[in-house]
């Protein structure tokens, strides 16, 4: 996470509303859960001001959001979609597969299936020949993986690159990888942010109920929840990815916040022990994070005290956050980083209530305008067509190894229906689909990793810009194509934000 805005709660609203009886307010009688689907209303009815709602969306607009979600009391009072992503495209959660992944931990510990929160990580591992194997390693438990405590030795600051996950990711064996790297400190003394531990904690999974993490959670989680799932990749040996690698539907990721607000019961069935929301809610282990000091965290969710909200993270702004003393659930996807404390703080200061207020004509206006705004896409300017677009068109530019890991380059510029095709290095992959040459993106069929949406247009008479951008996934490239002969010059920026220039030149 990059540096987060710091905004409080207010104190007297949030005392009235706990004095009033909102605090806890999972006693609310409840005629249906959202199972099937979400019901929705307008803030009003449920104490919170339209007005405040509309400026939140656009605060959304300035880091780039996907979508907005809140539901109080059980029902969806803001739900937003911004343009061109849209509500039926399930979006990368990144690392709020953690949390799912600590959510199921807690289920087979429920269910019997694990015996103890303190069982030794290493047990379940007895049939691999492990290196660096001392009484440190030996010593860390379930539980140290659930609170990034394990002392494992690995780089992957809250604010930096992720060097620990970028080397699993390339190894081969990824559970092999966690468990072979040397101990930096005792279990329990330090907490690190680590991937691999929720990737250990999934192939744990995996041996406790002998199946996938994905399928348990289809039967134990996601089923129960009425949650369809799209995609959870996979490690080399098929293993869930435990630390990112899921996508969701938003309106899903507000049942799992739900669920934590319900203090685990979901329509009358208890899935989670009380005593593992309530460890999870009041989260003590301070995660330093220099942007954010009160930071704490508990079982792979992240927490706020001061503010009152507990939530799970994904990178770029995936969010879950649950206010229990507000009875409200709020979801974030996007392609930027967002402040936590200053979103947790627009949030709350749109409650206005314990009860319904009266109707807001206005503010309701000013809401549907802003949702309408946000989700109506906006042509960007569309330069003249210069000759060079037919002498480039259909051929295919080869590039060496480099950083952006791009293999090949073809545009079609002047067909009827213009398309591109690229290649990717690794892992392996070609993607083709339409370009929008109008100022609007068009979107092709979805791929291995998702929905892909490209539009372009020619800033001069030798130089196209090439906006590549994944409505559902924090991936957005905008590259500066220069043809310059046979040779095409490529300008952009890789995956974090470093300038990138290569050239190409003709490919069969």
């Amino acid at each position: 996470m990059k540096t987060a805005c710091r905004a409080a709660l207010n104190p007297f609203l949030l005392a009235v509303l706990i004095c009033s009886g909102v605090a806890h307010a999972q006693d609310t009688t409840e005629s249906d859960w959202p199972t099937r689907q979400w019901q929705t209303s307008t803030p009003e009815e449920q104490g919170m001001d339209s007005a405040a709602l509309a400026r939140l969306i656009e605060f959304g607009t300035s880091r780039s959001f996907d979508s907005l979600l809140i539901a109080r009391h059980g029902k969806i009072v803001l739900d937003a979609y911004y343009a061109p992503y849209t509500a039926d495209i399930p979006h990368a959660v990144n690392s709020v597969t953690k949390a799912v992944i600590g959510t199921l931990t807690a289920i087979a510990y429920k269910d019997g299936l694990l015996d103890s929160l303190n069982h030794p990580a290493l047990k379940f591992f007895g049939d691999r020949n492990l290196g660096s194997v001392d009484d440190k390693k030996r010593a860390i438990t379930v539980q140290n993986l659930l609170d990034m405590t394990s002392g494992i030795d690995w780089k992957e600051p809250l604010d930096g690159r992720p060097d620990g996950a970028i080397e699993m990711g390339r190894s081969p064996d990824w559970v092999k990888f966690v468990l072979d790297r040397p101990m930096s400190s005792a279990p329990g003394d330090v907490f690190n942010y680590n991937s691999g531990n929720p990737h250990l904690l999934s192939a744990i999974l995996a041996k406790l109920t002998g199946v996938n993490a994905w399928d348990y959670a289809k039967a134990k989680l996601f089923g129960p929840l009425g949650i369809s799932v799209s995609n959870w990749r996979r490690d080399p040996q098929g293993t869930a990815i435990g630390g990112f690698g899921l996508a969701l539907l938003p309106r899903d990721m507000a049942k799992i916040g739900y669920l934590y607000l319900r203090d685990g019961e979901w329509d009358g069935k208890a899935l989670l022990l009380p005593a593992w929301v309530d460890r999870t809610t009041h989260a003590t282990i301070d995660m330093h994070a220099s942007f954010e000091p009160e930071l704490r965290y508990s079982n792979l969710f992240w927490a706020l005290p001061d503010r009152r909200v507990f939530m799970a993270v994904g990178n770029h702004g995936q969010l879950i956050m649950v206010f229990p003393e507000l009875d409200i659930v709020a979801v974030t996807t996007a392609r930027d980083y967002c402040p936590l404390g200053k979103l947790a703080g627009y949030i709350s200061g749109a409650v206005k209530s314990a009860t319904a207020l009266p109707p807001n004509p206005a503010g309701a206006d000013l809401l549907a305008n802003a949702i309408r705004n946000v989700s109506t896409e906006k042509p960007t300017e569309v330069g003249a067509i210069p000759e060079l677009a037919a002498a480039v068109s259909g051929k295919k530019y080869k590039f060496p190894a480099n950083a952006l890991n791009l293999k090949s380059l073809s545009l079609s510029l002047t067909d009827p229906q213009p398309h591109f095709d690229l290649e990717v290095l690794a892992p392996s992959l070609k993607v083709s689909g339409p370009i929008g040459l109008d100022g609007f993106y068009r979107k092709g069929e979805p791929t291995a990793y998702g929905v892909i949406a490209v539009k372009g247009t020619w800033l001069d008479s030798r130089t196209f810009l090439f906006d590549l951008l994944a409505p559902g996934a924090d991936v957005q490239r905008k590259w500066a194509l220069s043809f310059d002969g046979e040779k095409l010059y490529l300008h952009g920026k890789d995956r974090d934000g470093h300038d990138i220039s290569i050239g190409g030149g003709p490919g069969g």
